[in-house]
């Protein structure tokens, strides 16, 4: 589904990212392991969009590297930032709804009550402004937008940073019912802690360059 083939980032004149390779195939959920500061935001925001990239990112037969990033989101692509970085003033469901914005999605209303169906609190909540959500639940809501939108690929970077443990175990339960979805997942984290039971197989990245597990 994936195919990451030679990614390099460099910010400024930094090299971040070194001729980075991986792939996940369809419905896989994958993981990308490593310390802070040894690549793994960086390389999400490049396949994202966010920073300038070299190499290739092929989604099926379309490199997404070669697409404006909004046209990525378009190809059914989610994306959870690490930051969430959720609209303060907007609701919970205005939030979800951002990338129906920018793109022509199909069966919105129909994709937002599957959400709602799988991750009940944020339904309780979805006419609160964001800036009146916990941090926790700042994450579930940057998680239901990227859902939104990741029909077929979700890039997830450190999802269960900074949340209590009652949490982390139910993002844990969400995550482990897509397994069922056929959408493939590619999870960032700085260690194996919250993943290893849902991960097929993971990479290590170290200064930026990326080995298998």
């Amino acid at each position: 589904m994936l195919r990451v083939v030679n990614l390099q980032v460099s910010i400024g004149p930094v090299p971040i990212v070194r001729d980075a390779s991986l792939d996940v195939t369809e419905g896989e959920m994958c993981g990308l392991i490593g310390r802070n500061g040894a690549g793994k935001t960086t390389f999400m925001r490049a396949l994202m969009g966010v920073l300038q990239a070299s190499g290739r990112a092929e989604l099926e037969h379309v490199d997404l590297l070669a697409l404006p990033a909004h046209r990525r989101v378009a190809h059914g692509v989610g994306y959870m930032p690490e930051d969430r970085r959720l609209v303060p003033e907007f609701t919970v469901e205005e939030n979800i709804r951002v990338p129906s914005w920018s793109t022509a999605m199909d069966g919105v209303e129909q994709r937002l009550e599957w959400i709602y169906g799988i991750m009940p609190e944020v339904a309780g909540f979805r006419d609160r402004r964001a800036l009146e959500l916990s941090g926790g639940q700042q994450k579930m809501v940057a998680l239901a937008r990227a859902l939104l939108a990741g029909t077929r690929l979700l890039l997830l970077d450190e999802p269960f940073e900074g949340l209590a443990p009652a949490l982390a175990r139910r993002l844990g339960e969400v995550l482990a019912n897509l397994k069922s979805e056929g959408v493939s997942v590619l999870i960032a984290e700085s260690n194996e802690v919250h993943v290893a039971d849902l991960l097929s197989r993971a990479y290590r990245i170290e200064r930026g360059t990326v080995s298998a597990i």
